[in-house]
C-alpha cells in the first residue's frame, strides 16, 4: 500500500499512539523499574558472593559442572534466534502482517543475546580469565567457535535492528516539541543520520535492509548450531548425537516465536496497540508455533526411538532417569505441556484466540527452559565411571542470579519501549495500511504535557 493512499486520520492515530510512550512515564512504570532494579541488585550481590568464595556456593560440583547457568545460556541464545531470523524470513517472503511486530522481534534478539552472553562469564569461577579464551584459545575448541559466532550475530542483529529505526528516529526528531528534554532531541537527531525521506535515501535504506536480511539468516542458523556443538562434540553419552544441530535450531525458533507472542501480548495491552497488533498477528505466529510443535515432536521421537532401540551403554540409565526416575515430572511436563498442549490450543478454533495463543506461548517458554535444564543436568548425571550418580540442586546464589537475568531482560525491554517506538511506524504506514476490517481505536485524551512533547497544542 502506497503512503499516499493511507487515510490521513489513520496515519495520525498510528503516529500518536506509536510515539505516546516516549512522552512521559507513569507511577506504575517507575515502580516496575524499581522492582526490576531491586531483583538485579540481589543478583549482583549473589554474584559478588560467588566471586569471593568461588563456585562452591553453587550446587555444581566436579561430576555436574554445568547447571542453571549453562541451561539459561542455551535458553536465552535460543529465544534470540526467532527475532531477527523470523523477521528476515518474513521480510523475504513479503508477509506484511508481521510489520507491526517486527521491531519487537528484532529487539528480543539483541536483548536475549546480551543477557545470554553473560552466563558463560558467570559460570567461570575466575571471570578474570575470560581473556584467556581470546589470547590462548584453541581453534579446535567449540567454545572459541561459540565466542566468535555469538559476537558476530550480536553485531549483525544490532545493525539489523538499527536500520529500520532510522525513519522513526527522524519522525521522533520532527515531532517532539520544544519542551522535550534536550538530550532526547539531540539523541534522535544524531541517530536519524540526517534522514529526510528522499528517494535516494529510501533506495539506500531498502538496499541495506535487504543485504542484512540475506546475511542474517545463515548467521542465525549457524550460531545455534555452534551452540549445540558444545554438547555434541563431547563424548558424553546423552550428548553424542548428530541431531543436536537441527534440534537446537528448531528449539530456538520454537521458543523464540513464543517469546515474541508473549511480548506482543504485553505491549499490546500496556501501550494500547490493539488497532495495529490484531488477531491476525497472533494467529499467524500461533500457526507457526504449532508447526514447530510437530518439528520438535519429530526430533524428540527420532532421538529417543533411535537410542532406545539400540540401548547402548549409558542410555539405559539416561532413559530410566527421564521416563520414570528423578527427572520424570519435568520430562513429561515438557512433552505434554511444551509440545502437545500448545499445538492443541492453537489448532482448536475455540482456543485459537489471543488469550489462548498467549497461554500456549507461555507454556512453550517455561517448558523449553525445562528442556534445556534436562539436556544439561540429566545429561551430565549419567555416570562415565562405575560410581554412584551425582545429584544437583541449584543454590540460592544460582536462583538469585537467574532471577536477575530475567529481570535484566525485562528491564532492557521496558527501557526500550519508553525511549524508542516499539512498532515500525513508517513500515506499517507505507507497506501495510489499516488492518482490513479492524475497528478504529478510540483515542484516549493525552495529558497536556504529552501533547506538548508530541508537538501538539494542549486543549
Amino acid at each position: 500500500m502506497d503512503a499516499l493512499t493511507v487515510p490521513a486520520a489513520w496515519r495520525e492515530r498510528l503516529e500518536r499512539r506509536g510515539l505516546a510512550p516516549l512522552a512521559g512515564t507513569s507511577r506504575r512504570y517507575a515502580l516496575w523499574i524499581a522492582f526490576l532494579c531491586a531483583v538485579i541488585a540481589v543478583g549482583v550481590f549473589a554474584y559478588v558472593r560467588q566471586v569471593q568464595e568461588g563456585l562452591i556456593v553453587t550446587g555444581m560440583r566436579d561430576r555436574i559442572s554445568w547447571g542453571v547457568y549453562i541451561a539459561s545460556f542455551v535458553f536465552f541464545i535460543g529465544i534470540s534466534h526467532a527475532g531477527t531470523l523470523l523477521s528476515a524470513i518474513l521480510r523475504a517472503t513479503k508477509a506484511r502482517w508481521q510489520l507491526s511486530v517486527t521491531r519487537m522481534a528484532e529487539f528480543i534478539t539483541v536483548v536475549a543475546l546480551m543477557v545470554g552472553a553473560l552466563f558463560p562469564l558467570i559460570d567461570l569461577g575466575r571471570p578474570d580469565r575470560i581473556l584467556n579464551v581470546l589470547l590462548y584459545g584453541r581453534w579446535q575448541s567449540p567454545l572459541l567457535w561459540d565466542v566468535f559466532a555469538i559476537s558476530t550475530y550480536l553485531t549483525g542483529s544490532t545493525l539489523y535492528l538499527y536500520l529500520p529505526l532510522i525513519p522513526d528516529f527522524a519522525l521522533c526528531r520532527d515531532r517532539l516539541g520544544p519542551s522535550a528534554p534536550r538530550w532526547r532531541r539531540a539523541l534522535f537527531t544524531v541517530l536519524a543520520l540526517g534522514w529526510r525521506g528522499t528517494p535516494a535515501q529510501r533506495r539506500l535504506l531498502d538496499r541495506a535492509i535487504t543485504v542484512m536480511m540475506i546475511v542474517i539468516i545463515p548467521v542465525a542458523v549457524s550460531v545455534h548450531t555452534v551452540v549445540s556443538w558444545i554438547f555434541a562434540m563431547s563424548l558424553r553419552v546423552p550428548f553424542n548425537t548428530t541431531i543436536f544441530g537441527p534440534y537446537f535450531v528448531a528449539g530456538a525458533i520454537f521458543s523464540g516465536i513464543a517469546a515474541i507472542i508473549v511480548l506482543m501480548a504485553v505491549l499490546r495491552k500496556l501501550l494500547h496497540l490493539e488497532e495495529w497488533i490484531t488477531r491476525t498477528q497472533f494467529v499467524s505466529l500461533g500457526y507457526l508455533m504449532a508447526a514447530f510443535t510437530l518439528i520438535m515432536g519429530y526430533a524428540n521421537l527420532n532421538e529417543y526411538v533411535t537410542h532406545g532401540y539400540k540401548m547402548e551403554e549409558g542410555f539405559v540409565f539416561h532413559f530410566d532417569q527421564l521416563m520414570t526416575g528423578p527427572f520424570m515430572w519435568p520430562f513429561w511436563t515438557y512433552v505434554v505441556a511444551g509440545i502437545a498442549l500448545p499445538g492443541l490450543l492453537v489448532l482448536n478454533p475455540r482456543t485459537r484466540t489471543i488469550p489462548g495463543i498467549t497461554v500456549a506461548a507461555v507454556l512453550v517458554l517455561v517448558t523449553m527452559w525445562i528442556e534445556r535444564y534436562l539436556i544439561v543436568v540429566a545429561g551430565l548425571r549419567v555416570p562415565v565411571m562405575p560410581y554412584e550418580p551425582a545429584s544437583y540442586v541449584p543454590s540460592w546464589v544460582e536462583v538469585a542470579i537467574l532471577a536477575a537475568a530475567f529481570a535484566l531482560f525485562a528491564l532492557l525491554i521496558s527501557v526500550f519501549a519508553k525511549v524508542f517506538p516499539v512498532i515500525s511506524v513508517w513500515e506499517v504506514a507505507e507497506h501495510r495500511g489499516p488492518e482490513p476490517g479492524a475497528p478504529a481505536a478510540v483515542e484516549e485524551p493525552l495529558p497536556a504535557r504529552r501533547k506538548i512533547l508530541l508537538g501538539e497544542a494542549p486543549s
